[in-house]
């Protein structure tokens, strides 16, 4: 087979000899498959598992984020998150846009791990074999995912200026912050930590900060949090649907290399799935009557998000136990446990995300620090003889620091979302109008997610009554069949 002409250059070979072509090619699938969860995955999952009246400002929200967090990811956040350290948790910000450095070699500058001797290397710095813009994007997604779940919490009232405003300095003020100290080379990175793929990086992060943010933004009305029916259960089922296949790249992709942890991952994180959300629709069965479709989605959820701190590092039984845990604990805390407690009942948590994520986060980034198989962690982790409690021969160390780790990130979401909320709520009011949250998407976007029914009619606040639409009727085309 003959090579094109000018398919290699001097100065920028088209396959470098550090490239491999299978690491990048599973590494730019996976990245993909991690967008879909976002963008359509979350955004249709959102717009139907609302009211109606909520369904394009949901959807917005979404696809908002994904967009702001791409454009603060290559200006500055990517290498606040993987870059060279400022801090012990938090990077030297720059750009990630050169030619050079993103067709360069992908490389994380402070993960070289030494011995307690400071001189000696006990693990070399983290070198993919593949660009550097495959490691940017791949890592965008998270971050995208991340403020998507986040917004999950305080869907059906925050005011969407508020929200534009939010994104950006969450991403740089709060996301970051994890991803270096415990992916990037941090102090947590360094001390044996693990989060294998973003339990607590995001889905203990996303359910704090949204908790964190749905007190400070305020309920719902009144109306709404008594009866707030998805407007399309098969859509919902849809955008599950895609969350779960996504998940593969999500986990997947995690090892940055097409190796042996990586399809282990994969099945680990299917079998955590299956396992919780048959656990949690037979609690349904069991203590409603009924199984329930929505009930089925948050065990599927919670039971991804619980396998994803752990996934490459636990065996496959491993990922049973966390399953069957995932399903009921989480369920238990929502079902049971928030309907007794006054304080969790007065913060609106619209899609309760901190009990599908930040509970399930930790659940995982706790079992982890009991399951972790010692040979798998060889192969992914930068502390050599790593191993959960089970394990014997000083795990139990490993589950300390799972704890200390997790504390750690609660208590910077907490105060960093807290921060950025009451600066924005001086120049921009968090939730909308009594007025706006009446009527919805029409008031705040003039848009609606169905005219199926009423053909564009709106709502006049005034009369409460239905008008028809203020601007010029549209051209109907009016189709007719000879029989």
């Amino acid at each position: 087979m003959s090579i094109p002409a000018g398919a290699y250059q001097a100065d920028l070979p088209a396959v470098p000899p550090w490239l491999n072509k299978g690491d990048n090619a599973w590494q730019m699938t996976a990245a993909t498959l991690v967008g879909l969860q976002s963008m359509p995955g979350l955004v249709i999952l959102y717009a139907s598992i609302v009211k109606k009246k909520w369904a394009v400002n949901s959807a917005f929200m979404a696809l908002y984020a994904f967009a702001a967090v791409l454009i603060c990811w290559v200006l500055v956040g990517y290498r606040i998150a993987f870059g060279d350290k400022l801090l012990p948790f938090w990077a030297k910000g720059a750009p990630a846009l050169g030619q050079k450095y993103l067709t360069g070699r992908a490389r994380m500058p402070e993960t070289t791990h030494y011995y307690s001797d400071g001189t000696t290397i006990e693990s070399p710095m983290h070198e993919p074999f593949y660009p550097m813009a495959a490691h940017v994007y791949f890592h965008f997604t998270f971050a995208a995912i991340t403020m998507i779940l986040l917004a999950g919490s305080v869907l059906a009232r925050m005011n969407i200026k508020a929200w534009m405003a939010f994104v950006p300095l969450w991403l740089i003020f709060c996301y970051t912050v994890g991803a270096f100290s415990l992916w990037g080379g941090g102090f947590l990175y360094h001390w044996g930590v693990i989060d294998y793929s973003g339990g607590y990086v995001i889905h203990l992060s996303a359910g704090i900060s949204g908790f964190t943010a749905a007190y400070w933004v305020g309920p719902r009305l009144k109306s709404d949090r008594e009866r707030f029916p998805p407007n399309n259960v098969l859509l919902m089922l849809a955008g599950a649907g895609l969350l779960w296949m996504g998940w593969s790249g999500f986990n997947g992709g995690a090892p940055n290399a097409a190796n042996v942890a990586a399809p282990l991952a994969v099945l680990n994180t299917n079998i955590s799935a299956a396992t919780s959300l048959l656990v949690w629709t037979t609690l349904d069965v069991f203590y409603f009557g009924k199984p329930s479709v929505i009930g089925a989605i948050q065990g599927m959820m919670t039971g991804l998000a619980c396998v994803t701190p752990g996934a490459g590092v636990v065996q496959a039984w491993a990922a049973i136990v966390m399953g069957i845990l995932a399903g009921s604990i989480p369920w238990y805390s929502m079902m049971i446990l928030h309907k007794k407690s006054t304080f969790l009942q007065q913060v609106d948590d619209t899609l309760a995300v901190f009990h599908t994520h930040a509970v399930a986060g930790l659940l995982g980034g706790l079992l982890t620090g009991l399951l972790a198989e010692p040979s798998l962690c060889n192969i992914v982790l930068p502390v050599t003889n790593t191993k959960g409690a089970f394990y014997g021969g000083g795990g139990g160390i490993l589950f300390l620091k799972q704890i200390v780790a997790a504390l750690f990130i609660i208590g910077w979401n907490i105060v960093a979302t807290t921060l950025i909320l009451l600066a924005i709520r001086l120049v921009i009011p968090l939730r909308m109008s009594d007025e706006q949250l009446k009527i919805g998407d029409d008031a705040v976007h003039g848009e609606e997610a169905y005219a199926l029914w009423g053909d564009g009619e709106k709502y006049d606040p005034e009369r409460h009554g239905w008008q028809g639409p203020t601007s010029p009727p549209q051209t109907t085309t009016v189709l007719t069949f000879d029989l």
